[in-house]
């Protein structure tokens, strides 16, 4: 395996300053998927591609300040009181660090899943995902 490769499989943290402080940023661990999966029901179909923030925070404030909170390791007071340009920096240095590890990772997992399954059903048919 090169190293690429391994970046999928632990893809490594990196930092990003924001308000004054360095954040070091990496995909979430399995045990803080609840809480932002929670977070972020109310806008998912909306994160695909290049996320419109501005959108998303004039319909979801509330849901997406949490999700930001979670993903960034911080107090919500913490990201309540971001500046703007702050808040769509760290909105977009988190959709980073976790966008590859999901769309490398974890959708080609679930869909391996599903097609297993699908295979272990009688008559279920493979899901188009």
């Amino acid at each position: 395996m090169d190293a690429s490769e391994w970046d999928v499989l632990a893809p490594p943290a990196h930092t990003v300053d924001i308000a004054e402080e360095t954040l070091t940023l990496s995909p979430l661990t399995l045990g803080e998927l609840p809480a932002l999966i929670r977070a972020v029901r109310p806008f998912i179909a909306q994160l695909g591609g290049e996320p419109d923030w501005w959108a998303l925070f004039c319909d979801h404030a509330d849901s997406l300040l949490t999700a930001l909170a979670i993903a960034s390791r911080q107090p919500l007071p913490w990201v309540e009181a971001l500046a703007l340009d702050d808040a769509l920096k760290l909105a977009s240095a988190l959709f980073e660090a976790n966008a590859d590890f999901f769309m490398q990772r974890v959708a080609p997992g679930f869909d391996r899943l599903a097609q297993r399954l699908a295979a272990r059903l009688p008559g279920a048919t493979p899901s188009p995902v």
